[in-house]
């Protein structure tokens, strides 16, 4: 195993806690592996993997112990099913893998147009989706103030969400979602029930790990008879300190009953957590300590809140134009260093490296990062919004007199509702004249949907 791949292996169970013991073994389970084959572990996949765990039962009469170290450290080395899929869908994105359409322009000249991979994860496939949600989220809008408040959980548990994303991140939608009612319903504070659209985002600048809940809020609620709309202080939704202490509390109580029924697994140095004094131990640190909330100063209006949200829904990790460039093995992009003012910097990392952290934030298969609560949900959302538009005297509930959605850029390699003139000489006429269809050896692909 060349010393790259093996700094990167060990660098990787480091971040993930792993005892100094159980990354040596993981290093000579996979380097055994490529020595079996006389190869680099880039160049084998799934094929050999099976071939070797034949061989290590059914000639080296490997002990139990040793194959199951050989399958941990193989499944840790090489990505999940789904990181799989999100790999080959980018590599196949707009290519002829996938088939398309031939386009001829009036003056003869032609040129293909290849499908796109329609992955969720997919940076270049998010513009049509992201348009369709705006036109959809437009027929909700409320002549109100809003508000954009993030809900972040410390870093000494993104270690522990790596290992439990789909109970953890479902955990987080649930503890700032009963935050957020639980405290608007208190009297003491506005007595009534909002609204929330919340997005999972699980990304820093730099691609790290880094979970936290991006919420957009109306500012005032529907009392709890329904019968008037209560409105927030003007400029002020809820105390930040209140909501960061309930906020800690619902999710501690949540990991807790997790723990209690067996449902978060244990790996590397977290295997002790299955211990209940160990548990108590790591948890008592997470009580006392101060959770960041942030709430944003309140949008100017519903134009503005479609402009935000253009920009951070149907994103994963990072977009298009933040990557300068591809180079000697080396990704440079652009980040935002919020230690300096935001100040706009740019970061080379090895190839492997950028799609180690970005395969960090492939969300499990099926999984809802876009989520409604209060009186949006979907279960009572269309009677609610009646009551409420009714209730702030909105008679214009027809989409005639709300704000326009600000343009979502067209995705990369589709054609445009206008004919697009010829790039050479400038006159002629786009039209589809034939269909390409996708190689024989490469099989059609599922349909699949955006579970967002």
């Amino acid at each position: 195993m060349g010393s790259l791949l093996r700094t990167r292996l060990i660098e990787d169970l480091r971040i993930r806690n792993y005892s100094p013991r159980t990354v040596k073994i993981y290093v000579r389970c996979v380097a055994l592996f490529a020595k079996y084959f006389g190869r680099s572990p880039e160049e084998l996949a799934e094929g050999q993997i099976r071939e070797y765990q034949r061989y290590l039962v059914e000639e080296k009469k490997a002990s139990w112990a040793f194959f199951n170290q050989t399958v941990c450290a193989l499944k840790f080395f090489y990505p999940s099913k789904e990181q799989r899929r999100v790999l080959n869908d980018l590599a196949e994105c707009r290519t002829a893998a996938l088939g398309g359409h031939l386009k001829k322009y009036s003056c003869g000249h032609e040129v293909p147009v290849y499908n796109s991979c329609r992955n969720r994860h997919c940076p270049k496939c998010q513009g049509a989706a992201r348009a369709n949600w705006l036109q959809a989220r437009q027929q909700e809008l409320l002549d109100v103030e809003y508000f954009h408040v993030v809900f972040t959980v410390p870093q000494e548990l993104a270690p522990l969400a790596l290992q439990n994303r789909r109970i953890v991140y479902g955990m987080l939608f649930r503890a700032v979602s009963q935050t957020l009612l639980t405290l608007s319903r208190d009297p003491k504070h506005l007595g009534a029930e909002i609204a929330c659209l919340a997005v999972l985002h699980t990304w820093g600048q730099t691609l790290h790990h880094h979970p936290h809940l991006h919420c957009v809020v109306p500012g005032g609620g529907l009392s709890l008879d329904e019968q008037r709309w209560v409105n927030c202080r003007e400029g002020f939704f809820l105390p930040v300190r209140l909501l960061s202490r309930l906020f800690r509390g619902k999710f501690l109580a949540g990991l807790q009953r997790a723990w209690e029924h067996q449902q978060l697994r244990f790996h590397g140095n977290l295997r002790e957590l299955e211990h209940p004094k160990a548990w108590e131990g790591w948890l008592e640190p997470l009580r006392n300590k101060d959770w960041v909330v942030y709430s944003k100063p309140p949008f100017g209006g519903p134009q503005q809140v479609l402009k935000y949200l253009a920009r951070y829904t149907h994103r994963v990790a990072i977009s298009n134009q933040r990557l300068v460039s591809l180079d000697d093995g080396k990704v440079t992009f652009r980040y935002k260093d919020y230690a300096y003012q935001n100040v706009q910097r740019t970061m080379s990392l090895d190839a492997l490296e950028f799609l180690r952290r970005f395969l960090l934030h492939v969300l499990p298969s099926g999984f809802m990062r876009i989520r409604y609560y209060g009186f949006l949900a979907n279960r009572h959302r269309t009677e609610k919004l009646q009551r409420v538009r009714l209730l702030l005297r909105d008679e214009t509930s027809s989409t005639e007199n709300l704000p326009s959605i600000p343009d979502a850029p067209a995705p990369i390699g589709e054609a445009p509702d206008e004919p697009e003139i010829c790039p050479v000489c400038k006159q002629g006429r786009l039209l589809t004249v034939a269909q390409i269809g996708a190689p024989l050896d490469h099989p059609p692909r599922p349909w699949s949907f955006d579970s967002s």
